[in-house]
């Protein structure tokens, strides 16, 4: 202020330089690069297999036996799978796995999920001992009830035919106790008020969980799905005819039985290439559901 009594403008001061500073150097991640490493070994050890089994459906025995071992495509593909799929009868293979697969899947899901929903939303005298005892199955191994369940197919005159080899597979504690847990899970109020709107049990669960339920209902087809196409021991015990023969019973019959004749290993692994495109093609599709699933779950 001056001595007049008036504002005066206050000095300027020089405004001091900024210091911009040098952007900090960003440590390499060594850590990203060994997991990612550990990841591609991984890979590297499951693939390899697939890979050689595939190089080997394209050689002939010659070159499948040679030493050292040959590890790139040879020119017979189409010869080797057009003997496999003839020599196997092939689409009978596939046709019987396929429905093995499928229809022991869908049963054990629909059995599962009747199964948890009763056990969870009723309330019934011995509802606990129930649901141990279909869950202490689990400890049983399949050797110990097979004879037993051989038994009741081959009285019901189930043997050699589809419901033999699907019926007795649709069975499942884990499915059921996976439904359980889920249904566990959802808020009593969604059933009061479905209550309230007079929807019936069976409504509740066609309209309400089953919507909820398809993450789990894809992630366990994929699971029993592969797990019935992988069958052996029962469908080789309760089949007599080659017209009812699964797949891979199928790749064992091109294995010669005597010690004569060397194995045609080319026509083998051509077949096994063929009998693995059906699961890998059902874990491709699945794999998008399942996905969607869970986001729409999360939401």
């Amino acid at each position: 202020m001056s001595a007049g009594g008036t504002f005066a403008a206050p000095a300027r001061v020089a405004a001091l330089p900024r210091v911009v500073e040098a952007p900090r150097r960003r440590a390499f991640d060594w850590g990203s690069v060994v997991v990612h490493a550990l990841l591609l070994i991984c890979v590297a050890v499951i693939a390899f297999p697939l890979y050689y089994a595939f190089v080997i459906s394209t050689q002939t025995v010659q070159e499948v036996v040679a030493r050292p071992p040959i590890l790139r495509p040879s020119g017979h593909l189409l010869e080797n799978y057009a003997e496999a799929w003839g020599r196997s009868h092939m689409p009978r293979l596939l046709w019987n796995s396929a429905i093995v697969a499928v229809v022991s899947a869908l049963g054990k899901i629909a059995i599962s999920m009747l199964s948890a929903f009763a056990i969870v939303y009723f309330n019934f005298r011995g509802k606990a001992i129930a649901f141990w005892m279909i869950f202490i199955t689990l400890m049983l191994p399949v050797e110990v009830r097979i004879m037993s369940t051989y038994e009741v197919i081959g009285s019901l005159g189930w043997l050699d035919s589809y419901a033999g080899l699907t019926v007795p597979l649709m069975a499942s504690a884990t499915a059921t106790f996976l439904f359980r847990q889920f249904y566990m899970t959802v808020p009593n109020q969604l059933v009061e008020a479905a209550q309230l709107d007079g929807v019936g049990p069976l409504r509740f669960l066609w309209a309400f969980l089953l919507p909820l339920s398809w993450a789990n209902i894809a992630a366990l087809f994929v699971v029993l799905f592969i797990f019935g196409w992988n069958q052996y021991l029962w469908p080789l015990m309760i089949t007599n005819s080659e017209a009812m023969r699964v797949v891979v019973i199928g790749l064992q019959d091109l294995i010669p039985r005597t010690g004569t004749h060397v194995p045609e290993w080319n026509v083998m692994m051509a077949a096994a290439m063929m009998a693995l495109l059906p699961p890998v093609a059902v874990i491709l599709v699945m794999q998008r559901w399942f996905v969607k699933g869970l986001i729409e779950t999360e939401k």
